[in-house]
């Protein structure tokens, strides 16, 4: 609209100092576009008209002369009843903003969309460091996708890298056991079997079978294959305690209850390495304390150990091997895994010291 308001002022710039040309070019227009064309001065003072004065005009363009405004120029149609010109130039102009407008939101919907296909293309393809950094910041549905996608990929990425990290430790550990069955089998072949070589056959076994569980037990939290049924808090644990060779009064049940929703291999898997913690680090578990209230039960381990410095949060951690550190046997995921099992049955876990020594687990 600007853009033809310029144009018609400088249409009457070329012939404004020559007034009867500037009349005549006056006329020509006006019986071109069948309008009235009124002429103004600087003054703003209607000097030259084609008909009668324009009361509405429809269009007013100013004149200058270089910088300095010499006139105007209004433009209006000649008769009320034909309003054709006028509402073809307001359409026209509705539908060119209307373009333009449209053309922006077109922009602005389609380049966070392209960043977020670009994203999620290179997260197929493998690069799982991938982020949506600017379509994560709209805040509007596409904004939501995007720390979505963004969510989705950390949570893949971090679950990959504790798969890798995990798989290399595992296939470190398994080495150990593997070995040592070779050497025994190796010597019984040499010297002949005697009942200790079965003996150190039967650890080995049983430490690959408990590494066996713990993996299983591990990736059935991966993928939440749980599966809960009612049980019985004291045959639980009575069960865990007879697995782990020790003697019945180890196991102290408080409470009047004994009702449990859970699933049995996770929780009997976490109450085993609870005890097993307690016989490699803390010189043996002495009792085993179970409390049904209400609404929880409490499954506490107290060992014979030097007891838990700090909050005992770190022991919890994976490839924790305990305070001790180096020379510690097993993965450092026994009480990790516990963490995440009671954790999915939508618990807690905590480690600290008890008075005259020992942990409470």
């Amino acid at each position: 609209w600007e853009g033809t308001q310029g144009w018609v002022g400088k249409q009457f710039a070329m012939s404004w100092k020559d007034p009867v040309a500037r009349e005549r070019y006056a006329r020509e227009a006006a019986a071109d576009l069948g309008a009235n064309i009124d002429l103004y001065d600087s003054s703003g003072q209607r000097f030259f008209s084609t008909g009668a004065q324009c009361r509405r005009a429809m269009l007013e363009a100013p004149v200058f002369d270089g910088p300095t405004r010499v006139g105007a120029v209004r433009l209006c149609l000649m008769h009320n009843h034909n309003n054709g010109l006028r509402w073809a130039l307001a359409c026209a102009v509705l539908l060119l903003a209307m373009w333009k407008l449209s053309g922006k939101v077109a922009r602005r919907l389609a380049s966070p969309l392209d960043e977020l296909t670009d994203v999620v293309r290179r997260i197929g393809q493998g690069d799982l460091k991938a982020r949506a950094v600017r379509a994560s910041h709209e805040p509007d549905e596409i904004g939501v996708v995007s720390e979505a996608v963004n969510e989705m990929a950390a949570r893949i990425e971090k679950q990959m890298a504790d798969q890798r990290e995990l798989l290399a430790t595992v296939s470190h550990e398994l080495r150990t056991p593997l070995a040592r069955l070779r050497i025994i089998s190796e010597i019984a072949r040499d010297t002949g079997a005697t009942p200790r070589t079965f003996d150190e056959l039967d650890r080995e076994v049983v430490e690959l079978d408990t590494l066996a569980g713990e993996l299983l037990a591990s990736s059935r939290l991966e993928f939440g294959q749980l599966t809960k049924r009612a049980l019985s808090v004291r045959d639980l644990a009575a069960r865990a305690v007879e697995r782990a060779g020790l003697q019945p009064t180890v196991l102290a049940v408080n409470g009047e209850g004994d009702s449990l929703s859970g699933d049995p291999t996770l929780l009997a898997r976490a109450l085993a390495n609870l005890l097993d913690n307690a016989r490699k680090h803390a010189n043996g578990a002495e009792q085993l304390e179970v409390t049904v209230a209400a609404d929880e039960v409490r499954f506490e381990v107290l060992d014979r150990g030097p007891g838990i410095s700090g909050d005992g949060a770190a022991l919890f951690e994976k490839f924790n091997r305990g305070q001790n550190g180096e020379g510690a046997d097993g993965l450092g995921l026994g009480l990790a895994l516990v963490k995440r099992i009671v954790v999915a049955h939508g618990g807690g876990v905590w480690a600290q010291s008890r008075d005259g020594g020992g942990a409470r687990v």
